[in-house]
């Protein structure tokens, strides 16, 4: 069983519950972050860090994210260079996504298109 980031995060990308992750299980992108199932070694830091509850036991995700279980595997194998073991602010606009729903059509998944957008 590994830990699933969720909807809550996109757009959010709070790095409170990577700055715990003992083995650096953690991925980030240009507006979401992902936990690497390889990696993550199920010890439950990560969940109580995360100010959105975005964060789930794989086998506890709710039915309508059950497709982030796939995504975080995809996005960790795409974010591998991009580990991320700190505390950094979060997205500017967090306030404003915070607690909204369905936002994964916003989620960016290539930092290529981040810097093009920018």
């Amino acid at each position: 069983m590994a830990y699933v980031v969720t909807d809550p995060c996109v757009q959010c990308k709070h790095t409170n519950c990577a700055a715990v992750c003992p083995v650096d299980a953690f991925r980030e992108g240009p507006n979401f972050l992902v936990i690497d199932p390889f990696e993550c070694i199920d010890c439950d830091a990560c969940v109580p860090e995360c100010p959105e509850e975005a964060i789930y036991p794989d086998d506890e995700v709710p039915l309508e994210w059950e497709d982030y279980i796939e995504l975080n595997e995809e996005l960790s194998e795409a974010w591998a260079d991009h580990i991320i073991n700190q505390e950094t602010e979060p997205l500017p606009e967090v306030d404003a996504w915070s607690n909204r729903e369905d936002k994964r059509e916003h989620l960016i998944k290539s930092w290529d298109h981040a810097v093009a957008d920018n």
